[in-house]
């Protein structure tokens, strides 16, 4: 990767990271505290609303900012056309959620559904907005300034969240902050572009027409994925209970905040960049390695440790009302070693391919999918985790796979890059639980928490050093550089 754009690249993930881990622990405490206020039922309602809304943000887009990225120079009236398109789209979406959920409602049989509806689907064309305003900071690598918007909007709408739970307001809490949080960024996105949809710029359908065919394949695919990662909600609704439901999301919601943001900030940095790289097959490849490695490195230890203190973990944080949560979270800190790596390969597809090989491969993963649904379905909300965990790692493993026919990067070099970090994690986890837990159960749980914590960290870290691992080295030497630049 060349210097100014590596440079670019570790500060625009530095910065993402940072933003996140921010909002992470911001967002954790408003969970923390509104879930003690609110009951599983609540949270099962928000899970089903959840899923119509995604679907609608990935219909309004249709891929087409992710081919702003990658066109190479974007015109004023591209910019003007996509916005236009997203704005009249999002109304249309909106009016069609808004009339269908009355009947949603009456199948679920939870009438609330449909007067949370009109309500919390304003998020839809509030959202289309700010897209234009977010592709172009993107596309300039102003990742701290996304970073400082991203985190602004979370604790605005967690302050609320947490006043309207105070003041008993149950599902609606939930609703005020998922509205707020997208109005908030759009309105921080309007203030510091300077981008607007002016007159003088002319507006037409031409560059819609040029960029659709590669845009509606990404919106196929996005689309798909946005179904299969929230079906579950739907029959877990509906043949168990929302309860349940909320028990389930509540582990979803709480394993996605630190794998949704690693994910997202290293997409949004390397998507641009490996566009940048496309031409130049070698230092693609070892950009795309280094990534994957360090991504690892980061997130293995990070998930398999919230795997090992979950029961502590939530004992202290949510109390016994949640604890049914546990077993789900577990199980789910599993899909987290694995879908930031998935990700990633599928960024890569996206820049290498034409689209083609994205739509097959996802066609053949939610068949795959299907499959582990309609097996697990039946049995028990459990069976459904773990059928989780098993399509999270063949969807790595079929991206990958991919990858190695579209870049000089074969499997077994995957493999020699990702092991050495799997055995230290392993390692670490075999310590924290079989070696400490049981020598501290009679300890204080807060007091048994920490001392879990300060031994996954001192052995995954001094077991990398002792081991001289690549990835140590790579994230320490972005780390100095970094702090040299900031200092």
């Amino acid at each position: 990767m060349g210097g100014e754009l590596r440079d670019k690249v570790a500060s625009g993930v530095a910065w993402s990271l940072g933003e996140k881990l921010g909002t992470i622990l911001l967002q954790m405490v408003v969970s923390i505290v509104v879930a003690r206020l609110l009951m599983p039922d609540d949270v099962g309602l928000m899970a089903l609303m959840t899923f119509f809304s995604s679907l609608a943000l990935v219909v309004v887009d249709s891929g087409f900012s992710q081919m702003l990225i990658r066109k190479g120079d974007p015109a004023q009236g591209d910019y003007k056309s996509v916005f236009l398109f997203n704005v009249v789209v999002s109304w249309i979406v909106y009016g069609v959620l808004v009339a269908v959920f009355p009947a949603v409602a009456a199948f679920y049989g939870r009438p609330i559904l449909a007067r949370i509806a009109p309500v919390l689907f304003l998020l839809v064309p509030v959202n289309a907005l700010g897209t234009i305003q977010n592709t172009i900071f993107m596309r300039q690598f102003r990742f701290a300034l996304l970073s400082k918007i991203t985190f602004v909007a979370s604790l605005a709408s967690g302050v609320l969240a947490v006043t309207m739970a105070l003041a008993g307001c149950g599902v609606w809490s939930l609703v005020g902050q998922r509205l707020s949080s997208i109005a908030v960024r759009a309105l921080l996105l309007w203030f510091f572009s300077d981008w607007r949809p002016r007159r003088k710029e002319r507006a037409s359908t031409r560059p819609l027409r040029e960029m659709a065919p590669y845009s509606l394949r990404l919106m196929a695919t996005d689309l798909i994925s946005a179904i299969y990662t929230r079906v579950a909600q739907l029959f877990i609704g509906k043949i168990y209970s929302t309860d349940l439901l909320g028990y389930f999301y509540q582990a979803q919601k709480l394993e996605e905040l630190p794998v949704t943001s690693t994910v997202q900030s290293v997409q949004n940095v390397t998507f641009p960049a490996f566009s940048k790289l496309a031409a130049s097959p070698r230092k693609f490849a070892e950009s795309y390695r280094q990534v994957v490695m360090i991504v690892a490195f980061l997130m293995f230890p990070a998930m398999t440790g919230l795997s090992a203190v979950a029961p502590d973990l939530f004992a202290l944080l949510l109390g016994e009302r949640w604890m049914p949560t546990v077993p789900y979270f577990e199980a789910m800190c599993l899909v987290g070693l694995f879908t930031p790596l998935a990700m990633i390969a599928y960024n890569v597809l996206k820049t290498l391919s034409d689209g083609r090989v994205v739509v097959r491969l996802e066609v053949v993963k939610r068949v795959l999918m299907t499959g582990v649904l309609a097996v697990t379905i039946p049995h028990s909300v459990m069976a459904i985790v773990w059928g989780m965990v098993a399509m999270a790692a063949i969807e790595l493993v079929l991206n990958l796979v991919a990858t190695t026919r579209l870049c000089t990067l074969s499997l077994w070099r995957f493999v020699r890059t990702l092991l050495p970090i799997a055995a230290v994690t392993a390692l670490m986890y075999g310590t924290v639980v079989w070696g400490v837990q049981p020598r501290i159960a009679d300890l204080h749980l807060g007091l048994r928490l920490m001392v879990q914590l300060i031994a996954g960290v001192a052995v995954f870290a001094g077991a990398a050093a002792l081991f001289r691992l690549e990835s140590l080295r790579e994230t320490l030497a972005i780390v100095r550089k970094l702090w040299h630049k900031t200092c």
